[in-house]
C-alpha cells in the first residue's frame, strides 16, 4: 500500500532502477494513462519518474479492443510495447517499488518508498487507477475481465447476439441496458435483491422482453472463467454466454490527508485540465471517469502530460 502525505494508496510494487531524486514530475501509475503521460512529458525533456508495480485492473482480461491499431491485443502487450517506446525518451525512469509517502512541501512535493529512499518533484500525477469492489458471489472474481464484464464498447462486440445478463438495478441498470440492448436482445437484468426499477421503467423492460430476475445470486458457474450459468438462491438457473457488472469501486487513494476532493460518483475531482483541488497535483485515468477504457485513459495521459508541461514552462519562463 502507498501513503499520500497519510493517505493510503493501493498500488504494489517490487524494487527500482531510478538512479536520479529529483524530477520535474511523479507519476504515480504506470499503466496506460500513466506512460501516455510519460511519453508526453518525456518529449518535451522533461525528467520523470514512473512508478508502478506492473498489477493492473485488468490483468485477468484477454482480449483489449476499440483502441485503434491494437484491437484484439493482450492488455499486457499493449502496456509492455508503451512501456519500452516511452522508455526510449531518456529523461524519463521507471521505478519497480513501493511509494510510501507523497509529502507536499512548500516549494514542492517528496515522495519516499517503503525502502526509505526520497525523490522530489515539482508536479506530481496520480495515474493510480481505481479498486473494484468484488462481490462475494463465488464464480465472480474467475469470470471477472473475462466473461463477467463492464464495458460494452471494449468487449460487446465479441459477445453481441449471445444470451446475456447484466446485474444492475435502478437508474443505472435501466440506462445501461439501453446500450446492451442493442448489441443483443436475448438479456436479462439480475438486480440481485429486490428491483428499485420505477414503474415507467419496469414497464420499458416488459416492452422489449427483457426479464427481470430479483432473487440473489447464489454463484456463477464457469469453465475457465468462461461463465455457463448463474444460480440463484432457491436454485433457479439461467444460462448465459455472458454477464455485464456495474459493481461499486474505491479509489486507490484515501483522499483525506492530502485534501483531494471526489466527485459525488466517488472519482477523483478535476477541472478540464485535470487539476485537482490540490495546486500542483494533477490526475488521469480511471481514478477521474466512468469511461474506463484503454483509448480514454491514453488520451487522458496524453493530455495531462501537456498539459503539465505547459504549467512547468509557464513556471520556469
Amino acid at each position: 500500500m502507498t501513503e499520500i502525505n497519510g493517505a493510503v494508496l493501493v498500488l504494489t510494487f517490487n524494487q527500482h532502477t531510478a538512479m536520479e531524486n529529483n524530477f520535474d514530475v511523479i507519476i504515480i501509475g504506470g499503466s496506460y494513462a500513466g506512460l501516455s503521460a510519460g511519453m508526453s512529458l518525456g518529449r518535451s525533456l522533461r525528467k520523470v519518474l514512473i512508478i508502478d508495480g506492473g498489477k493492473p485492473c485488468n490483468w485477468q482480461t484477454p482480449h483489449s479492443h476499440n483502441f485503434l491499431t491494437h484491437d484484439g491485443k493482450t492488455p499486457k502487450e499493449i502496456s509492455d510495447l508503451a512501456k519500452e517506446q516511452v522508455l526510449q525518451y531518456k529523461t524519463v525512469e521507471f521505478y519497480d517499488g513501493l511509494a510510501a509517502r507523497v509529502l507536499k512541501q512548500p516549494e514542492n512535493f517528496m515522495v519516499q518508498t517503503e525502502s526509505g529512499e526520497t525523490f522530489h518533484t515539482k508536479k506530481i500525477i496520480l495515474a493510480s487507477g481505481v479498486k473494484d469492489i468484488i462481490p462475494e458471489i463465488p464464480g465472480f472474481a474467475e469470470c471477472w475481465g473475462i466473461s463477467v464484464i463492464h464495458c460494452p464498447y471494449c468487449h460487446g462486440y465479441e459477445v453481441h447476439g449471445k444470451t446475456t445478463g447484466i446485474m444492475s438495478n435502478g437508474d443505472m441498470g435501466f440506462e445501461f441496458s439501453k446500450i446492451v440492448y442493442n448489441l443483443t436482445k436475448e438479456l436479462t437484468l439480475f438486480t440481485n435483491g429486490s428491483s428499485t426499477l420505477n414503474e415507467e421503467q419496469t414497464e420499458r423492460f416488459g416492452r422489449n422482453k427483457i426479464g427481470i430476475k430479483e432473487t440473489e445470486i447464489e454463484r456463477i458457474d464457469h469453465e475457465n472463467g468462461q461463465i455457463r450459468k448463474v444460480v440463484l438462491k432457491g436454485g433457479e438457473e439461467i444460462s448465459l454466454d455472458a454477464l455485464y457488472a456495474k459493481i461499486p469501486f474505491e479509489q486507490n487513494i484515501n483522499t483525506g490527508d492530502l485534501g483531494l476532493e471526489l466527485t459525488e460518483h466517488g472519482y477523483l475531482k478535476i477541472d478540464h485540465f485535470h487539476k485537482t483541488s490540490v495546486d500542483g497535483v494533477f490526475a488521469c485515468g480511471d481514478n477521474t471517469t466512468m469511461m474506463r477504457a484503454v483509448a480514454s485513459a491514453v488520451a487522458q495521459g496524453n493530455l495531462t502530460g501537456a498539459i503539465v508541461n505547459k504549467e512547468l514552462a509557464d513556471e520556469s519562463f
